[in-house]
This record gives structure tokens, C-alpha cells and sequence, in this order.
């Protein structure tokens, strides 16, 4: 009986030691040199395995850009400064970076939009949702839960009292975390150039929003009006004014607009004529 045991232990020993050296043999052969500037490349990224970038982490990020040739500039928290240093590792010239930040696009505080139903249940947005929408009665405004807030992995925003939230922009890094996790749809990234944005993405009739919300954009059209921009940078869709980052004579349009459904983040130099402009059109 110990023979045989013995015999066994022999015969699995054995092998063990030709599974091993097979093994041995095979990582040599199938072995796939590590792209040396991939660690270069996580180095160099911020460790902050965002997600903002659309990969899992840095790590994965950075084998993207040297694999995949993916764009050197989706990391927002590195930031210029990183995004030199990637071109550096590659021996390629720097990408244009074009920095974004996070906004709110929705005005509809404590007092100013209606509600349909009071809430009583999980303090989530998302939570609450899928429960008819939400409370609020615009069907786009802002649940006030925070989620938006809790999700930002940088401690770029926070609610304030009217019970919505804002953004600290010197902070963001205009990750997308708050913008992916928002049920509403009313954060969105900016480029940091542009001056002013609509603080609403309510695309129904002017009636329709008039009864839930007084800052609401009703669609006019009134700032698309060649007298109120010359430029006629605005385009009505949906709705509502679409804004391009390059609006910058929209002082006019800022004052005039029925529902002051404007934010304006850097005012602008340019005065608003002194001479009356023509009556506008009832709405």
C-alpha cells in the first residue's frame, strides 16, 4: 500500500514537472512584448479612473491611446499639461485640446416650478424617476435629489438651498460623470469659452411650459430675431435656441427674453444699443 502511494506521488510529481516546463515553454513562445510607453502613458494620467474618458481606467486609457490610436485628449482632469506629456512619450505633437466644463440647464428652483405630488421615498433622481417622472411637474426639470452631486468624483458640485444643483468650475474637470447620471438630461458640457447657455431643455409648446415652470423658455424665437442678433447666430429647433459657443452679441437677447431663460456665465463687453429697438412680436 505505501508502494503504491509512494508510486502515485512519483507519477503526479512528474507530471507536475512536465505541465510546468510545458507551460514554461509556452509563455516563451507566445509572449507578447508590453508596449514600454503604456506605463509611461498611466504615469502620466492622473490616477483618477474616472470613467470620463469612456475607458474603465487609466491603465486601459492609456493602452487605447498606443493600441487603438485613441485621442490623446479625453483625459479632462490631466488637462493640458498631460495631454503634452502624451504626445511627448509618442513623439507626436500635442492634439488641440478644447476644454469643456459642466453646466445646469435648469432653472426651476423651490418656488418656481410646480410640482404635481409630493415625494416621500429614496433620495436618488434616478430612484425617483420611475415613479411617473418625478415630482416636478415639467417633465424636464431637476428632481433635486443631488445624485448629480454624490456621482461627481471630484467634489466639483453641490446643491444649494433653491434645491438645485451647481457647479464649482474651478473643480470641473468636465468628466461626464454628473451628465451620464442625470435622469433629466440637464447637465451638459460646455466649451469654457462659451459666454452664455439656455437654462432649459423643455421642448414643448410655449403653453405647455408656461403652466409648470415661470423661468422655462416658452420658444418664441424672440432672440433669433435679426433685430434682437444681428449676428443671427440662433437657430430655433425643438423649440428652443440652440447656442453656439461663439454667441457673443447676445446682451440683447439676455434682456429681452420674456423668461429670463438665459445664463450668462461670462458677460460680455458689448453695450446693448441705445436706440429703441423695433416692438416685438406678441407671443
Amino acid at each position: 500500500m505505501n508502494v503504491q502511494i509512494i508510486s502515485s506521488l512519483i507519477t503526479l510529481g512528474g507530471l507536475g514537472l512536465l505541465f510546468g516546463a510545458v507551460l514554461a515553454y509556452a509563455s516563451k513562445i507566445f509572449h507578447v512584448e508590453k508596449d514600454p510607453r503604456i506605463e509611461k502613458i498611466n504615469e502620466a494620467l492622473p490616477q483618477a479612473n474616472c470613467g470620463g474618458c469612456g475607458y474603465p481606467g487609466c491603465l486601459n486609457y492609456a493602452e487605447a491611446v498606443v493600441i487603438e490610436n485613441a485621442k490623446m485628449t479625453l483625459c479632462a482632469p490631466g488637462g493640458e499639461e498631460t495631454v503634452n506629456r502624451i504626445a511627448e512619450i509618442l513623439g507626436v505633437e500635442a492634439e488641440a485640446q478644447n476644454p469643456m466644463v459642466a453646466v445646469v440647464r435648469c432653472q426651476g428652483a423651490h418656488g418656481i416650478a410646480k410640482d404635481k405630488f409630493l415625494y416621500e421615498g429614496i433620495e436618488d433622481c434616478n430612484a425617483e424617476n420611475l415613479l411617473l417622472g418625478g415630482h416636478k411637474a415639467c417633465e424636464y426639470g431637476c428632481l433635486g435629489h443631488g445624485s448629480c452631486v454624490k456621482a461627481c468624483p471630484f467634489d466639483a458640485m453641490a446643491m444649494l438651498d433653491n434645491g438645485l444643483p451647481t457647479v464649482f468650475e474651478d473643480k470641473c474637470t468636465a468628466c461626464g460623470i454628473c451628465v451620464e447620471t442625470c435622469p433629466k438630461g440637464i447637465m451638459q458640457l460646455l466649451p469654457r469659452s462659451q459666454k452664455v447657455f439656455l437654462g432649459c431643455v423643455n421642448k414643448n409648446s410655449g403653453k405647455v411650459v408656461r403652466e409648470v415652470c415661470s423661468v422655462g423658455c416658452i420658444g418664441c424665437g424672440l432672440c433669433a430675431k435679426p433685430n434682437i442678433t444681428p449676428s443671427e447666430k440662433i437657430i430655433m429647433s425643438d423649440n428652443l435656441p440652440l447656442v453656439p459657443e461663439d454667441w457673443e452679441d447676445f446682451n440683447m437677447a439676455v434682456k429681452r427674453c420674456p423668461t429670463k431663460s438665459f445664463v450668462v456665465r461670462i458677460p460680455s463687453e458689448e453695450e446693448e444699443p441705445a436706440e429703441e429697438v423695433a416692438k416685438e412680436e406678441s407671443v
